[in-house]
């Protein structure tokens, strides 16, 4: 029998759902593949470095089965979710930390959910590969560990024996595509019917709400941010806008990538496709209406920045964010 451990990490204010979930919905697997085989894939346990952690200002806790001292060997670790003060939670968690890169370099594969990708990343085993996690903390993951490449637009990614998800309850798709990886198609089947979870999503692009990366120190690279999110309606060149705070346009396009991930076009496209967005949930405006108020006079162009950064077209998002619209 294989073994799986859901870390249970300390400090507070971490998540609570993302243990219950992946241990719950793991454990249903386990019985349905014994139902077939005589016997369960996985022996499944919580870990931890404390005897109990408590969630939600001790109204709920957790009690590990072991502390990860015990575990000499695992084949599967789950990191859930954290809350949002990382640092403070990594710090709190080193012995976890050094835990997680020994069992790795033992052959583990390791997947973490949401923004456990700080705790995995914080272990070293991250450098050079992709991850995601919640759309919100995809800034902050980028500044701390600049050395990984994020996918924010993925709800799973997958490489190298290392599993990482997109945010909050997408956790579910990420326990589903590790059901079908570790036992098979119909026991994943099985339970994402059994806990009603859509199979197979790829992007968590039309969730995003995009709030400006700004979690950086470069004081003229903000201040060429917030220019661009007080004239969301204008078609900014971006020479003009270099020019207006006198540096050159190549160190503006690095000192801009480098603060933000994105290019100063990238940044406005997303700045006016995040005005769309909001038109085309809260208006009864035409698609082409809401492309003239955010500055694009191309239809084509339009459409294909709109399904680039959501991962929809700009129909389709109003049918699914509109209620009167759709009706």
């Amino acid at each position: 029998m294989k073994h799986l451990t859901i870390l249970v990490p300390a400090g507070e204010g971490n998540n609570l759902s993302s243990i219950v979930g992946a241990y719950k919905i793991f454990s249903r697997a386990n019985a349905y593949w014994k139902s077939k085989y005589k016997k369960e894939m996985f022996k499944i346990q919580l870990a931890g470095i404390t005897r109990k952690v408590q969630y939600y200002d001790g109204l709920f806790s957790v009690q590990p089965h072991v502390n990860i001292s015990e575990i000499r060997k695992t084949d599967v670790i789950v990191i859930p979710s954290l809350n949002h003060h990382y640092e403070t939670t990594v710090k709190r968690n080193q012995p976890m930390i050094d835990w997680l890169n020994l069992q790795y370099n033992k052959g583990a594969e390791v997947a973490s959910i949401c923004t456990g990708a700080f705790l995995l990343a914080a272990s070293g085993i991250l450098d050079g590969k992709s991850c995601s996690t919640h759309w919100s903390a995809a800034g902050d993951l980028r500044t701390k560990f600049p050395e990984i490449d994020i996918k924010m637009e993925k709800v799973i990614t997958d490489e190298n024996g290392i599993y990482t998800n997109g945010g909050a309850f997408s956790f579910l798709n990420l326990v589903i595509y590790l059901i079908e990886k570790f036992y098979d198609r119909e026991t994943a089947i099985y339970c994402a019917k059994v806990f009603q979870i859509e199979m197979d999503r790829k992007s968590q692009l039309s969730f995003v709400i995009f709030k400006g990366q700004k979690q950086h120190r470069d004081d003229l690279v903000k201040e060429a941010q917030e220019y661009i999110e007080r004239h969301p309606h204008e078609k900014i060149s971006m020479e003009d806008l270099s020019s207006k705070l006198s540096v050159g346009r190549r160190n503006f396009d690095r000192r801009f990538v480098k603060a933000t991930g994105d290019t100063p076009l990238e940044y406005a496209q997303r700045v006016k496709i995040e005005s769309a967005k909001r038109a085309l949930e809260n208006s009864l405006k035409t698609v082409h209406e809401v492309m003239y108020d955010v500055g694009y006079s191309d239809d084509k162009a339009f459409r294909e920045v709109f399904r680039k950064i959501t991962g929809l077209s700009p129909m389709e998002y109003r049918n699914k964010y509109n209620k009167t619209a759709a009706a």
